[in-house]
Order: C-alpha cells, then structure tokens, then sequence
C-alpha cells in the first residue's frame, strides 16, 4: 500500500512562511530537522486532523526567489468554514484567483505559491 505523506514549498523566510501558514490556514509545525551546518532546515506543518504534512525547506545561502514557472501546479484544502475562511483571506489580502461559477478560490503565499481552497461537497456534486 502507497500513502500521501507530504508535499513540498522551498521558502525564502521561514518565520514568514510558519505564520503565513499558521494564520491563514491553522497548520502548526510538527516535526523539524536542521542540518547540523545550519545549511537547511525543514519544518513539517500539520492540520491536526490528518497525517499529511507540508514540508517548508529553507535554504540557508538561498537569497532570489524560487522559480515557480507559470504556477502550475497547486496545493489544496477542503473546508467546511469555505464562507468564514473566504472572508478571512478577503481580509487579509491573500486571495489571487477566484472561480465563483467552480465555488472556489486560491490564496498566494509569501513565496507565490498558490494554494485552492474548496468547500466540502456533497458527493453527488
């Protein structure tokens, strides 16, 4: 058996990203590992409901910003606060994208990454 364990976001600011992260979506650090050079450090966040994390690594000598191409690809979320967290991030400024007639939207990160945020649904949709 194969299983999600975590997906990756190479960061420039670290404590920018943990707050980010921490403010806009409640995800918290659950494990971390630092290279005994102080080189990188990875920093797991977690939803505190599944197993699945998301790996922030900070790249000590790392100074311009990421490539991330066209933007791609995504990470996502499902919520069942869609309306309480849209407004949230209508607040705080982070939204990017949204697709009213798909009932979604998509934040942006301090890195650029882009983030979909979808509501729970009914299976039948």
């Amino acid at each position: 058996m194969t299983t999600f364990n975590h997906f990756n976001f190479n960061v420039l600011d670290l404590e920018k990203s943990i707050k980010f992260y921490k403010d806009t979506l409640n995800l918290s650090p659950v494990r971390e590992k630092e290279a005994s050079d102080g080189s990188f450090k990875l920093v797991y966040l977690g939803d505190c409901v599944t197993g699945f994390t998301l790996e922030l690594t900070w790249l000590r000598d790392r100074t311009e910003p990421y490539n991330l191409g066209e933007c791609e690809f995504h990470l996502a979320f499902q919520t069942d606060e869609y309306d309480k967290l849209h407004q949230l991030h209508k607040e705080q400024g982070v939204i990017c994208f949204e697709n009213e007639a798909m009932g979604i939207y998509f934040i942006s990160d301090p890195d650029g990454y882009w983030i979909e945020i979808v509501p729970v649904r009914d299976a039948k949709e």
